[in-house]
């Protein structure tokens, strides 16, 4: 791939190729394209972009005609608008210029420069947000042992820590009042400075009592970045969206996993694991230049009340989402969270083997999480996210039973399977105005939490009680089997709606 600069600006890819077509195939190249851009005609065999993911575009032909054979050489100039990953996408999109097809990777719907580089801004934070989001998930069970405290105990400290929700609750209300952008970053430097503060911890309830203020603050930095992907992103990529950052997110969170084996150095090895994050900060400083304010805030934000219809809809739609949160978190948090100590204490595996087994067996689920944002968004949200809940929840808890290859299998299914309900995440930012879109997704994922927190409290002292995960979580499994049901039964289908469509009083932005 040759390179080129325009404008005494920084190199950009330059894509050739040469075939031999027939009468029909010229005329195929001499017309403007509408797959990964939308072309216009622009001088002679001369196309620009207009509709796409590039800052810049430019298609030339050189063509030798014949009678019925042509030689033509067909070049691209492009600069793509995916700030931080655009080497990594300059690969795919090599690739796929040259052919006139939609390939597997691209979104349902097109992508437009604004929404391609605000989702690949908010990718990157995601990853930011994803590491501090298991630290004391990936640490409690080593942070325990050198305080000499017990499976109980680290229940109660992760039961505790989610009050930090009521943090993130704050952040959304006034995110709905301030802006989306602002409230993001603030959020993003102080759950760094706190995260940090952690590794001088004297005992575990100072560590728990850091990790609530930061994990609040974690929290509403998921929030935000999955409304502001929703708000920016076109009615048939929305869960498309929130997949690629539930990528991210497991990206940052597979990062704490990889740094996990320094607790086998030293007792207080784990701490390292808590100044890592600190590495981010030019990556923040980054976002923080690029990352604009989204226009459904900025046209919405004057809005200064709602119809009584939509008000009682959205009270209505609230219920059925946090309680679907409650139900769903109520096994999830507990089988996550206990995992390390569940490996550690009761098969006997160090760091480096938890590492090992985390990696091995999470890292397939990234197929599951891609594949569920485009099933999302192509097949409806309901059957997928239903699939998810029943499928990941019964092998997750086989694994908990099993031991050797049986578990790792068991719980492989139950991870990939599992990772499917990645469909149900676009539904909190969809179903709510744009004037209490942040605030309503702190109040779900407040509600979620006092689920992840029964979780915690009765898996750790079922643990404690039978010193075996095995029934403890087997009674946890009831929520998110519940929750299947409420899905299939109760959740409206949104795949393919304009948010306007969705909640009709807010003002419509005809470009997403």
């Amino acid at each position: 791939m040759l390179r080129t600069r325009l404008k005494g600006g920084p190199p950009i890819p330059r894509v050739s190729h040469t075939v031999i077509v027939d009468n029909a195939g010229l005329i195929e190249l001499r017309s403007p394209r509408d797959d990964l851009m939308k072309e216009q005609l622009e001088g002679q065999d001369r196309f620009v972009c207009v509709h796409g993911p590039f800052e810049h575009y430019e298609r030339t032909l050189v063509v030798s005609e014949g009678e019925n054979e042509h030689e033509v050489t067909e070049s691209f100039v492009f600069r793509l608008a995916i700030p931080l990953w655009r080497p990594l996408f300059n690969l795919f999109f090599r690739r796929s210029l040259l052919k006139r097809n939609i390939p597997w990777w691209a979104p349902p719907n097109r992508l437009n420069a604004r929404a391609a580089k605000i989702l690949s801004l908010l990718a990157a934070i995601q990853i930011v947000d994803g590491y501090l989001g298991t630290v004391i998930t990936q640490t409690i069970t080593f942070a325990a042992d050198e305080f000499g405290r017990g499976s109980t105990a680290q229940g109660v400290t992760l039961a505790i820590v989610r009050v930090g929700v009521l943090v993130a609750l704050g952040v959304m209300f006034i995110a709905d009042k301030k802006g989306r952008r602002r409230l993001l970053l603030v959020a993003t430097l102080g759950a760094l400075a706190l995260t940090a503060l952690g590794a001088f911890s004297p005992n575990l309830w100072f560590l728990g009592g850091t990790q609530i203020v930061a994990r609040g603050l974690t929290t509403g930095m998921g929030i935000l970045i999955g409304v502001m992907a929703a708000e920016e992103l076109p009615r048939g990529s929305r869960a498309y969206g929130v997949s690629l950052l539930s990528l991210s997110a497991a990206l940052g969170a597979g990062m704490a996993v990889w740094v996990l084996p320094v607790a086998d150095l030293h007792e207080q090895g784990w701490r390292i694991v808590y100044l890592v994050p600190l590495l981010s900060l030019p990556l923040i400083a980054a976002v923080r230049r690029q990352l604009p304010e989204t226009l459904r805030f900025e046209v919405n934000s004057e809005v200064e009340s709602l119809s009584s219809e939509q008000q009682h809809l959205e009270y209505r739609r609230l219920f059925l989402l946090a309680a679907g949160a409650f139900l769903f978190l109520f096994f999830a948090s507990p089988a996550s969270q206990f995992q390390n100590d569940f490996l550690r204490d009761h098969r006997n595996y160090n760091a480096a083997g938890i590492t090992m087994y985390t990696l091995l067996t999470s890292t397939p689920a990234a197929v599951g999480i891609f594949l569920a944002g485009k099933w999302a968004d192509t097949r409806g949200r309901r059957p997928i996210g239903a699939v998810g809940l029943v499928g990941g929840t019964l092998f997750i808890t086989m694994s908990y039973f099993a031991s050797s290859s049986l578990m790792w299998a068991t719980h492989l299914a139950g991870i990939v399977i599992g990772s499917l309900t990645v469909a149900l995440g676009v539904y909190g930012p969809e179903l709510f105005s744009t004037r209490h879109r942040a605030k309503a997704n702190g109040t779900i994922v407040t509600i979620g939490v006092l689920g992840s927190a029964s979780g915690l409290l009765l898996v750790g002292f079922l643990q404690d009680h039978f010193n075996n995960y095995g029934p403890a979580f087997l009674i946890a499994a009831i929520g998110p089997l519940l929750a299947a049901v409420l899905v299939l039964t109760r959740y409206p289908e949104t795949a393919q709606t304009k948010l306007e469509e969705l909640n009709p009083d807010d003002i419509e932005i005809n470009d997403l």
